[in-house]
């Protein structure tokens, strides 16, 4: 009789292999969205096989839930390192507003790409959501021009609010040139509000 051998991994594996699902998933929810990518075909783009997604994760629910909050660390430490470099709120309002980001959906802002979805997703989803929103606004609103604590937030939350429709609408809109506009428009207009003008 055979002897059955285990197949041992590094240490480590575990973790980086669920950090590789997440990437692939995260690109594929923000070019694609939510519903309409299954676990197949992100396991399939991992180079893993679908029984192992429940090495690693729950539910594909589950799987929302870590790419949502990874994705929008990622961009609240962006915004950070742009603001400790002292490049400012208007080069990260320029640079979210940009048409390199407006052209990467994959690779851009998860909050542009999957905020209509994410209403509809169970209270765990939206909490973790809602928690890295509330992030984002406080350290826009820590730039903002003068004015009282509640004045710079509510300056905060209609900045972000209008970076992200503004993403979202050059994104669907066909005319190059109206798209173009509409990232210029709203970068002019997010910089007059946060600057309380």
């Amino acid at each position: 009789m055979g002897r059955l051998t285990t197949m041992r991994y590094e240490k480590g594996h575990r973790d980086a292999t669920r950090r590789h699902i997440i990437d692939v998933a995260s690109a594929q929810f923000r070019e694609g969205g939510v519903a309409a990518v299954g676990i197949a075909g992100i396991m399939a783009d991992a180079g893993l096989t679908n029984g192992a997604f429940y090495n690693h994760f729950e539910s594909k629910e589950d799987l929302v839930e870590a790419v949502l909050t990874k994705a929008l660390a990622r961009r609240e430490q962006g915004l950070r390192a742009n603001l400790e470099a002292a490049k400012g709120l208007e080069a990260s309002i320029r640079d979210y507003l940009s048409a390199r980001h407006r052209d990467d959906p994959g690779g851009g802002c998860p909050t542009a790409a999957l905020v209509a979805e994410i209403a509809r997703h169970p209270k765990t989803t939206r909490d973790a959501f809602t928690g890295k929103i509330r992030d984002i606004i406080a350290l826009i609103a820590a730039q903002t021009g003068k004015g009282s604590a509640r004045e710079r937030r509510k300056r905060a939350i209609a900045v972000y609010g209008l970076m992200v429709g503004a993403l979202q609408l050059a994104r669907a809109v066909n005319d190059r040139k109206l798209s173009d506009e509409i990232l210029e428009s709203a970068a002019d207009a997010a910089l007059a509000v946060a600057n309380g003008s």
